[in-house]
């Protein structure tokens, strides 16, 4: 695991290195293969930004958030990384136990009966709404 963090225009603090470090820690052991982490603290302005990019074997996750708490900011990006490394986890994980993709096949199905469902409620609204008009009347002139 090879962790590399960088202050921009603002002054190093080894209590906010250890913090990103043990974070990123946590979340190498949903990845198969060691990561490498780029993290950036940077203050613009008033606003501190945090940006992290993870590359664990063929898999690229990126995430960044702005805000006043710079620890606030750590568990942010973390919660971004980690619920990007369970959906490309999951993905994954479906693809080898031969799941069919979600827009190849089951979409159109899925589609399909939504529309038929909806003809079928737009029917029976126009029946209920002709049968509280009563008979039509014919105009005369």
């Amino acid at each position: 695991m090879n962790i590399s963090i960088t202050f921009r225009h603002m002054a190093s603090s080894e209590a906010i290195k250890t913090y990103t470090s043990d974070k990123l820690g946590k979340l190498q052991k949903f990845l198969r293969q060691p990561m490498t982490a780029k993290v950036t603290l940077s203050i613009d302005g008033v606003d501190k930004i945090a940006e992290a990019r993870i590359s664990s074997g063929g898999e690229h996750l990126e995430a960044k958030e702005t805000g006043e708490d710079m620890y606030a900011l750590i568990d942010r990006i973390m919660g971004k990384l980690e619920r990007q490394i369970r959906g490309v986890k999951g993905a994954a994980q479906a693809k080898r136990k031969g799941a069919e993709s979600v827009r190849s096949e089951q979409l159109p199905r899925a589609v399909a009966s939504v529309t038929a469902g909806a003809k079928k409620k737009a029917a029976s609204k126009k029946a209920a709404k002709t049968a509280r008009k009563g008979p039509a009347k014919k105009k005369t002139r």
